[in-house]
C-alpha cells in the first residue's frame, strides 16, 4: 500500500512537473582585476578638471511676503465675521536668500542655469568654482515652462564647457554632477544614466529628463552633468525625495533642450514655441487593437478654427510623425511642436479609418493662444497684461470681494510696467477720477487722459497704493 502510495505521489509529480526550461549561464569569470595596480590610480580628474571650472555658483536675493500664514488664520470663518469679509493682515516684506549653479556657455559670460534659481530675484551674484571674486548678474531671459534661464556676468575669458550630444547618451553611461550643493562650493558627485526621455514627472511644462543616480542636492540646480569626456550633457535639475536629500533619483535638462532655448533667449530675449490647437493623449493597450500604428499621439479634441482645425486634422486621428521626426506619445507631440517657431508649416502624418494620411498646419502662437483663452490682454503699458477679476483669481490672489478692478496677470522682468511699481496681483481700481471695473473701462481712461504723468491706483493686500504712470 505504502509502494502504492508513493507511486501515485511520483505520478503526479511528474504530471505537474513535466515543464522544462533552460536558463542562459554567463561565461565563468575566469579571473579578476584590480582597478589599479602598482602606482597607477584610475581617476577621471583629467576629464572633468575643465568641465568644473566651467561651473559658477548662483546666490539670489529676493523680496517676499511674510503674512501667508497670518492670511490664511484670518480666512477662517470666525475672524471673517469678527473683522468683516474685506479684511486683510497687512503685508509684510522680508529679503530671503537662496543658493544654485549655474554652467558658462561663452567665454564673454553667458551662463545657463534653471528658471527657479532666479526668476523673482531682485539681486544675483555669480562666483565662479576656483575662484573668490564675484560678479552681479542680469537676466538675459527666461522660460518657466522648461525650467531654462540665460543670466550674463560682464566678464571676458571665461572658460566656456564643451556642448555634449544629449541625444547619442545611453543607459549606463557614466556621469558627474558638478555644482554647488548645500552651498559648501563647487562640489563633483558621480554616478550612471539611469534612464532617458522620462516624462510625466510633474516638474515642468515640457518635460524630456535624463534620470541619473549621480547625487543632486539642494544646490545643485542649475549645475552641469557631464559624461566621462567632460561633455555637458545636461543641466541638473531636481530630485525626487521624500526626505529632501538625494535618494539615488535625480533629473537634469538634456544639454540639446538646453542649447535651444538659451539661444533663443540670447538671441531674443524671449521663448515663441509653435501651437497646434488640439487636446492629446497616449494610446491604450485596447486602442492599439483598432489602430495600424501602435504607436503615436491621439487626437482627442481639435480647437474650432484653431490650426489643426483648419488642417482638417480631427479627433481620434494618430498622429506618428511630424516633419521627419517621429511621434511616439503625446509627450513627443508636444515637445517637437513646442520646439518648432509660430508661422512654420508643419507636415503631420496621421492615420484615419486605417489609412495614411498628410497634412500641412501652419502653426500659431501657443503663448498668444494661452493668453487669449484666459482673457489676458495686453494693457496698452510695455511689459503688463491684464485679466478680469474672476472667482478662481480672486481666490489665487487673496481678493476680497469688496474690491473690484481689473486684475494685474502678469509683469514682464525689467519693463516700464516693472519700473512703474505694478506687481503680479495688483487690482487697479483707479485711473485718474475714473472708477475701473472693466478692462475696457482702464483702456478708456488711459486713452482719454491728456496727461504725461496718470495716476494709477491698486489694491494690494487689502491696501490701496498709488503708482505714477509716465
Amino acid at each position: 500500500m505504502k509502494r502504492l502510495f508513493l507511486a501515485l505521489i511520483l505520478g503526479v509529480s511528474l504530471v505537474y512537473g513535466s515543464g522544462s526550461i533552460t536558463f542562459s549561464d554567463a561565461p565563468s569569470a575566469a579571473k579578476r582585476v584590480a582597478p589599479s595596480s602598482g602606482e597607477t590610480i584610475l581617476s577621471y580628474h583629467d576629464a572633468i578638471k575643465d568641465a568644473k571650472n566651467s561651473v559658477v555658483n548662483i546666490a539670489t536675493t529676493k523680496t517676499v511676503q511674510q503674512n501667508d500664514q497670518i492670511q490664511d488664520m484670518f480666512n477662517h470663518p470666525f475672524f471673517r465675521e469678527f473683522f468683516g469679509p474685506g479684511f486683510q493682515a497687512p503685508q509684510q516684506e522680508r529679503k530671503a536668500s537662496s543658493l544654485g549653479s549655474g554652467v558658462i556657455v561663452s567665454n564673454d559670460g553667458y551662463i545657463i542655469t534653471n528658471n527657479h534659481v532666479v526668476e523673482g530675484a531682485d539681486e544675483i551674484v555669480v562666483s565662479l568654482i576656483d575662484n573668490s571674486k564675484e560678479f552681479k548678474a542680469k537676466v538675459i531671459g527666461l522660460d518657466p515652462k522648461s525650467d531654462l534661464a540665460v543670466i550674463k556676468i560682464d566678464a571676458k575669458d571665461l572658460r566656456a564647457i564643451k556642448m555634449g550630444d544629449s541625444s547619442a547618451l545611453l543607459e549606463g553611461d557614466v556621469v558627474f554632477a558638478i555644482g554647488n550643493p548645500f552651498g559648501v562650493g563647487g562640489t563633483i558627485t558621480q554616478g550612471i544614466i539611469s534612464a532617458l526621455n522620462k516624462t510625466g514627472i510633474g516638474l515642468n511644462r515640457y518635460e524630456d529628463f535624463i534620470q541619473t543616480d549621480a547625487s543632486i542636492n539642494p544646490g545643485n540646480s542649475g549645475g552641469a552633468l557631464v559624461d566621462s569626456r567632460g561633455a555637458l550633457v545636461g543641466i541638473n535639475t531636481a530630485i525626487l525625495s521624500r526626505s529632501g536629500s538625494n535618494s539615488g533619483v535625480g533629473f537634469a535638462i538634456p544639454s540639446n533642450m538646453a542649447k535651444t532655448i538659451a539661444k533663443a533667449l540670447i538671441e531674443t530675449g524671449k521663448i515663441e514655441r509653435g501651437y497646434m490647437g488640439v487636446s492629446i493623449g497616449d494610446l491604450t493597450s485596447d486602442l492599439k487593437e483598432v489602430y495600424t500604428h501602435k504607436e503615436g499621439a491621439l487626437v482627442l479634441g481639435v480647437e474650432a478654427g484653431g490650426p489643426a482645425d483648419k488642417a482638417n486634422i480631427k479627433r481620434l486621428d494618430l498622429i506618428t510623425q511630424i516633419n521627419s521626426t517621429p511621434i511616439k506619445n503625446a509627450n513627443d507631440l508636444k515637445n517637437t511642436v513646442g520646439a518648432l517657431l509660430p508661422g512654420e508649416t508643419a507636415r503631420i502624418t496621421l492615420e484615419r479609418d486605417n489609412k495614411v494620411l498628410t497634412t500641412n498646419v501652419a502653426l500659431g502662437n501657443m503663448d498668444v493662444a494661452e493668453k487669449e483663452a484666459a482673457g489676458v490682454k495686453s494693457s496698452g503699458i510695455k511689459g503688463l497684461s491684464l485679466g478680469a477679476l474672476d472667482e478662481e483669481s480672486r481666490y489665487r490672489f487673496r481678493v476680497p470681494r469688496t474690491i473690484e478692478g481689473v486684475l494685474v496677470l502678469e509683469v514682464e522682468e525689467n519693463s516700464d510696467a516693472q519700473k512703474f511699481g505694478f506687481r503680479q496681483g495688483d487690482v487697479i481700481v483707479q485711473v485718474e477720477q475714473t472708477t475701473v471695473t472693466s478692462l475696457e473701462d482702464f483702456n478708456k481712461a488711459m486713452t482719454e487722459t491728456k496727461r504725461d504723468r496718470i495716476r494709477v491706483l491698486v489694491s494690494r493686500g487689502g491696501y490701496i497704493s498709488p503708482i505714477l504712470v509716465r
